[in-house]
């Protein structure tokens, strides 16, 4: 396989052919970082690149391999999303750097590092993660590399970026409120936003119990490789992620109750034509590969959609608060942190308590199926610039009507598969959501490489960047 190509397959396959010897690992690394030189002028993925650390990393893990090491992505080209602490570098979170380099990994840079992978820099979000789209003043916009008109989603807007350009074949993300879900829909990706606790990030509990940080692939089997290094319970009765990507793969998994459920939390909302035949269709792919799926709305009730802007406007605000210099920061940032912090302790609290309830409701579904798939993102990308000028208020509006179905799993800590679904007629990604209960995260592994191998979505590239 030409090394160009192996850049395409994947870090899963990268790692195979590293481990039989048919690359080495500095040799995958300098093609990785001309792709970088190429393309990221065009595309603004990375905030920085890690060239000659990358370099030095190479070396080491090419050692660990020849010396018969193995680890899921020994010798693997990664990058960071620009969230997470990286030892020796500022951590400017979209906006001017106000905090001095960080002084050590945080646990999922360091559980990367151990593992062997080569981290080749840090991509792009949106200024203090706020938004669906990668777009800031101080770094300009990333850019969706199958139509660079367009948004690849945000806030792991340059993750997304970063491999659906072919750069890496796994990258880090965020989720607080679709931040993994979102540029996998628009990029054509398989993330998975983990449930709560499963993987450290040094911050955990963000934006009170919103945020998780995960994998975002070109396969489900590389979002398994970077599980089975940063998860907390890799080592489990349920054996690795890997394993159950495998067991999909093979067909070695037992049929599931799925429900398909139309609704959001705010009622029925109008999902693009494309996008509602795309799901409709994973639907008849399920059954057709023995599931018994059967349509049900889900009962959120009316107080889903409330705990999760309480929680995400307080917690926006109360990640703002420290910053020295708040005058450094976007008016549409500042606007944001001035809405959160009119919202009461005790509204906080009554939207943190309420999640039980909700819990609640939603039991005796989840009594009865075992998977929810749900419709993803409810429309195209939007074009670069659209929310451009647009205050804090007018944008959050903007956004929500597009991801209704995405942040009551955030409020919920519940695990959420982003699989791809296919091409609209103009040619753009388009995804879906299937979700389980806390601590499902292989069984939606298992079920989203079943449906990989059924149809898979790695071999279509972006037109112009081979």
């Amino acid at each position: 396989m030409e090394i160009e190509e192996l850049l395409w397959a994947g870090a899963d396959a990268q790692a195979a052919a590293l481990r039989a010897g048919r690359v080495t690992a500095p040799v995958l690394l300098e093609v990785a970082l001309r792709r970088i030189e190429r393309l990221d002028p065009a595309l603004n993925a990375f905030r920085i690149v890690y060239a000659e650390s990358a370099r030095a990393e190479a070396v080491r893990a090419q050692e660990r391999i020849d010396a018969g090491e193995e680890t899921p992505l020994l010798g693997v080209p990664v990058a960071v999303k620009d969230d997470q602490p990286v030892a020796g570098d500022v951590m400017p979170l979209g906006g001017r750097p106000q905090t001095p380099p960080e002084t050590a990994d945080g646990p999922m840079v360091a559980a990367l590092r151990a593992a062997g992978a080569v981290i080749v820099g840090r991509t792009h979000v949106p200024e203090r993660m706020q938004w669906p789209f990668t777009e800031s003043l101080t770094f300009g916009a990333t850019r969706n590399p199958w139509a660079p008109n367009r948004t690849p989603g945000g806030s792991s807007g340059g993750t997304a970026a970063a491999v659906a350009a072919g750069i890496v074949g796994v990258a880090t993300g965020s989720d607080g409120g679709g931040s993994i879900r979102i540029p996998s829909a628009f990029c054509g990706l398989f993330g998975l936003k983990p449930s709560r606790g499963l993987v450290s990030t040094g911050n955990d509990g963000g934006w009170h119990g919103l945020s998780v940080a995960g994998p975002i692939g070109r396969t489900v089997a590389d979002a398994a490789a970077m599980l089975d290094v940063v998860a907390a319970d890799v080592h489990g009765a349920d054996g690795t992620y890997a394993e159950a990507a495998a067991r999909g793969r093979d067909g070695a998994l037992g049929p599931l109750r799925i429900a398909l459920a139309w609704r959001a939390p705010v009622g029925r909302v109008p999902i693009e034509k494309d996008r509602r035949r795309a799901v409709a269709d994973t639907a008849e792919r399920l059954r057709a590969l023995g599931h018994h799926v059967v349509e049900r709305e889900l009962p959120f009730g009316p107080r889903a959609a409330p705990q999760f802007v309480v929680r995400y406007l307080r917690g926006v605000a109360d990640d703002v608060e420290p910053l020295p210099h708040k005058e450094w920061l976007e008016a549409r940032t500042r606007a944001g942190r001035r809405i959160g912090r009119l919202v009461p302790d005790r509204v906080l609290r009554w939207a943190m308590a309420q999640e039980a309830l909700l819990h609640e409701r939603l039991a005796p579904v989840f009594a009865d199926v075992d998977v929810v798939l749900q419709p993803s993102v409810t429309d195209k990308p939007w074009p670069i610039g659209t929310f451009q000028r647009k205050g804090a208020l007018a944008t959050m509006l903007g956004v929500s009507q597009r991801m209704p179905h995405i942040p009551v799993w955030n409020v919920l800590g519940y695990p959420v598969a982003a699989l791809p679904t296919g091409f609209d007629g103009d040619g753009l990604p388009m995804g879906a959501q299937l979700v389980g209960l806390p601590g499902t995260d292989r069984r939606l592994i298992a079920l989203a490489a079943q449906l990989e191998a059924d149809r898979p979505w790695a071999g279509r590239r972006p037109a112009g960047l081979d």
